[in-house]
This record gives structure tokens, sequence and C-alpha cells, in this order.
């Protein structure tokens, strides 16, 4: 590389730094010395590797580039005024309130494509666009720049074994190794040949550097651009505060402006004004789109015993014929989710993604940054170990579809380990989320086809074992409403209940029937939102409301219903799973967790 070119490399590194002290100074915090370990690393990228059309940031030909680190966003919002797309007033503004430069990078920003900061969660996202650029036949590349700290994370190393399994070779994680994390060094330092090692046995192709040598630099992301049938990583040397003394590579600086900027800012060659011309990519690119068909989905006659993850399953392949942009990930329980039926009819477009529930979430936020419309599914309580992953996809403001089967002590012999009983408070807790829990084959199938067209993070419940068939072919059924089952003048109270425990609910009622007592059931299959007229009802009504959900009672539909009606003063009883279930069968253990027919029938006897 010419000496020129790399003083200019060398001056804007400098600037990147003399920019994010000066945004940091101006908000009083931010983490500016994690800014300046990468600020060389990010200058040769975006002036010599980078394609990005920063005027129009929807172009299917851009690279993507993800802020893992995403505490160093003074370094990213340095990069975005060095390339023009924001102004200096507006590097300014970072950390206050209104201000689309917060704390962490989030989509509020059209060149970001997922919120990170929450660390481990770059390179998971980063493999999932990988992924959709085979479906699409592009050649874009992802750049991931991630800390070394976060390498002590679990996530890092699904993605890594996945990316490596996969051969995702436009992939590329630049990790910045300046050996210092929040409250000390982190746990292997500046030995960047132990991560080399480690990506190593993944199949990842391994370069080490002085990642403050711009010439080294070029040379690796060269080397990477050119590397085939493999990921790369670049494992870069650096030091925590370059460029100035009071932190350089010092403990106890991490997350705090500096106590003195204006001599940092001239210790490091004062304020400058230069540009990069980031390259465009070609023009022309058009994504590759799968056909598209009618919507015919599965049909199931009343009366008939289906599962609802089966019908599920059915109707995700019919969904995935209607819909050519519909893919689907699955956790390695493709055959008890129901999901092989959608790998059978379109395995270009299903994901396999193996026990690794963080990579599962993760791929599906990355697919839909490219516009595809995911599905991801493995048993309801695995998912709590994608927790980060699923409340950051709302921080994203990602649309993805989960799907949690064998909900609840109604799978039976297996046990606890294997119930999802805490899923529905923890989806409820996502911000601006939806929670459908079916009770039938048909009311699972509309369902189904009706997340394709959800924004935000969805999800369904599905039920392991067989239940009737109570609703007929073909049935509309709106997100925020629910089945009023029964109902007369007579009723002394109003059971709310969705899934399994609907038929449970049914039996009751009519065995209270024949004794006389009349009680409504309401199928409230939209736990949320939830249908907040009809719950309204009821309790004006019969002033008496049982709720009943194969579930803990924290968190989960009798929690939604009481939200819903506190201020009308009704009487609220919830049954719910309370105590630690064993193995028994199906109907043994909802006997035994008091949520079967004779349960409910005992409840509304006491109650009244």
């Amino acid at each position: 590389m010419p000496e020129r070119d790399l003083q200019y490399l060398s001056d804007l590194a400098a600037q990147l730094r003399v920019d994010s002290v000066r945004s940091s100074a101006a908000a009083k915090s931010g983490h500016p010395t994690s800014s300046m370990s990468a600020a060389d690393l990010m200058a040769v990228l975006f002036t010599c590797h980078l394609h990005y059309d920063f005027a129009r940031p929807e172009n299917p030909a851009n690279d993507h580039l993800i802020f893992s680190k995403g505490h160093a966003s003074p370094l990213l919002y340095s990069l975005y005024k060095a390339a023009g797309a924001i102004t200096d007033e507006e590097l300014l503004s970072f950390r206050k309130q209104g201000s689309p430069l917060e704390g962490h990078p989030t989509p509020r920003l059209p060149w970001v494509d997922v919120a990170t900061g929450s660390l481990g969660q770059g390179l998971p996202v980063g493999v999932g666009i990988a992924l959709a650029a085979r479906l699409e036949r592009l050649p874009y590349r992802v750049w991931v720049l991630c800390g070394d700290g976060e390498l002590a994370e679990g996530s890092i190393w699904e993605a890594a074994e996945h990316a490596g399994d996969a051969g995702l070779a436009n992939l590329t994680l630049i990790v910045d190794v300046n050996r210092l994390g929040q409250r000390g060094p982190t746990r292997h330092g500046w030995d960047t040949g132990a991560y080399a090692r480690r990506f190593g046995a993944f199949g990842w192709h391994t370069i080490e550097i002085d990642g403050h040598d711009p010439g080294q630099i070029d040379f690796a992301l060269s080397d990477a651009r050119n590397t085939r049938r493999r990921p790369t990583v670049i494992l870069a040397k650096t030091r925590k505060g370059e460029g100035v003394l009071e932190v350089e590579n010092r403990e106890g600086a991490h997350g705090k402006a500096l106590k003195d900027p204006v001599t940092a800012i001239g210790e490091l060659g004062g304020p400058r004004d230069l540009t990069v011309d980031v390259h465009r990519p070609e023009p022309g690119a058009e994504p590759y789109r799968f056909g598209a068909g009618a919507l015919s989905l599965p049909e199931y006659a009343v009366g008939e015993r289906v599962a609802t993850r089966t019908a599920y399953g059915e109707a995700l392949a019919a969904v995935g014929a209607a819909r050519g942009d519909v893919v689907a990930l699955d956790g390695e329980v493709a055959d008890s989710t129901k999901t092989e039926e959608f790998a059978t009819a379109f395995p270009e477009r299903f994901f396999e993604m193996y026990i690794a529930e963080q990579q599962l979430v993760a791929a599906a936020i990355g697919l839909q940054v490219r516009g595809w419309i995911p599905y991801a599914a493995t048993f309801a309580a695995f998912l709590t170990r994608a927790h980060d992953f699923i409340r950051m996809a709302a921080v994203s403001r990602a649309s993805i579809r989960l799907v949690g089967s064998h909900a609840g002590v109604s799978i039976g012999e297996d046990g606890p380990s294997q119930m999802g009983l805490e899923d529905l408070a923890m989806m409820r807790a996502v911000h601006g989320s939806t929670v459908l829990y079916p009770c039938d084959a048909n009311q699972a199938a509309a369902l189904t086809a009706a997340m394709a067209g959800l924004d935000g993070v969805s999800y369904l419940r599905t039920t392991r074992g067989e239940t009737p068939v109570i609703y007929p072919p073909g049935e509309h059924f709106s997100v925020g409403g629910s089945r009023v089952l029964r109902q007369s003048p007579a009723d002394r109270a109003t059971v709310v209940t969705a899934g399994v425990t609907v038929h449970e609910a049914l039996a009751a009622a009519d065995e209270l029937a024949a004794q006389g007592v009349a009680i409504g059931v309401i199928d409230l299959y939209s736990v949320k939102p939830v249908d907040a007229a009809a719950l309204a009802e009821a309790a004006t009504t019969t002033g008496n409301l049982i709720t009943v959900e194969d579930h803990r009672p924290e968190g989960g539909l009798g929690d939604a219903v009481l939200d819903a009606v506190s201020e009308l003063g009704p009487r609220v009883v919830k049954l719910a799973v309370r105590d630690l279930p064993g193995s028994a069968t199906p109907g043994q253990q909802l006997a035994n967790a008091r949520i079967d027919r004779h349960a409910i029938a005992e409840a509304v006897k006491r109650l009244l």
C-alpha cells in the first residue's frame, strides 16, 4: 500500500478516535476507549473493503456491518459522520433524549440492521444474514466487529460452529483483541493464538495481525474477501484507549467519558474533517425470490382428533407454497414440532440449526433483516435458553415467528424438563409481542397463516397430544380475538381458557349443566393482545371468572385476564400448574395439576 494511503488511513483512524472522545464528552458518558482500540480496523474497512450505498440503505447488494460490540457506538457514529451520513451536530447529540444515536446502536438509524449491546449476538445474527445471501444468490459480504471479552459467550461458539460447518465464506469476523474487559483483563488477554486455535477447530480461516497497522489490516481484509468455502476471523491485537496516555491500555477506564477530553484530542492531533467515499456495490443486483401461489390450508373435520403441532407443520408447508419468502428453521426437533413437513416440501428454504437455540433465533433475526419471513420452532421449554435473543429481537424491531411445541404438563410421561410451563409469561413480557395458543387443528392452521403478516415477535404455542377439532375448516381467527363457546343468560361464572384446557372446560360445562349449573366458556386463543371487550362483558355479566391454563400461575393467561378486567372488579380464580410435575400420563398430569374438567367443576362450585 502506498505511503500516501497509509498516512490517510492513520489520519482517518485518529479522526475516528477524536470524534469518539468528542461525542462521549458531549454526552458525559459512553465507551470511547472501546471505540479507540478498533478505529484503525474500521478505517481500513470503510475506506478499502466495505461496499455500501449510504444513500440507499435498502440496496439489496449492500454489504452488512454489525457492531456486535455495540458499546463501541461512538466509533460507529464517527464512521457515519466520515461517510457523510450524519453531520457533526448530529454526532454530538449522542445519547441525548430524542437522538437516534443511542448508547448502543438500534435500527432507528437506517444503516443499522439489528440492535446490539447484549454481547455475543452480532456473530449469530451475522450467520443468519450470510445464510440469506445464499438464498438470494447475491455476493454481498457480512462483516462483524466483535470484542475479545464477548468471546466468552456460548452463543459465539454456537455461531462459530454453524458458520464453519456451513462454509459461510461471505462472513468475516473482526475481533478487537484489546485485552481489557469491563472490570479487568479478558480470559486470554492478547493471546490471539488461543482464539485462533478455537476458531480453527470449527473450520475457520484465521488471521492474526497488529490491529493498529493499516497495511496488515488491509492484507487481512483482502485475504478474507478472497477466501473460499469457509468463514474468516481476523484476530487483531489492539490497545484499549489507543493514542491517549490517560487511558491507553489502562484498567478502570471502560464505559466512561475521558476526564480531560481537550488534552486527549490534542494528543490525537486535534480535530480533522476527513471524508470517506465508501465503495458502492455494483448496480443492478436483484435478490432471487422463490415462486408463490394460492394459499390452501389443510382442513380437518369437526370431531377428528389432531394435534395442533401436526396442524402447524402442515399449515406451514401450505404457507410456504403460497409465499416464496417464507423460510423455516429447526432446533433438531423437526419430527416433533412437525416442521419436517416444510423441510420435505422446500428443502432450500429450510435451515437445520441443530440443538443451538440461541443460534436458531439469531438466524431468524438475520434472515428477516433481508426481508425473509422466518418461522423458528423447537420445544417451548427450550426457547427459554434464547430469551435474551428474543428480547433483543424486539429492540431490533425484528419480525420473527417462534413456535413452541410440547407445552405444559399435558405432554405426559417425559416429565418437567421437557414441559414448557413458563413460555407464555416469557413471551408476553417481550415488547410488542403477539402470543397465540390454539386449541384445535383448524385454529392452529389459521393462526399459522396469520402469523406471516404480523410485525414484531410472534409466538405460537402448540400441544403434543391430539385434541378434538371443534371449529369447522375455513373459520377466521383474528389476532386479538376470542371465541365464546358457551354462553347463556343463566351463566353464573365464565371459564376463560386456551389450548388443551379448552376441551377440559367444555367437558366441565357439560358436567355442571347436568347438575343445573350454567357457566360460560371463552376460548382466549389470543393471549396477547387479549380480547378485552369479550372479557369485560363476561366480567360484568357473571361477575365470576375462572382462568384455566397448562402453565405456571405467574405471567400467563390468568394474569393476562386480570390485567384486562382488574378495574371492573370481578372475582377471578386462577387454575394453573402450581406444583412440580413428575412422570404420568397426560390425563393424570392434568388431574394432578388441578386443571382438568373435574377440578374446573369443583372450582366453579367453590366460587358459587
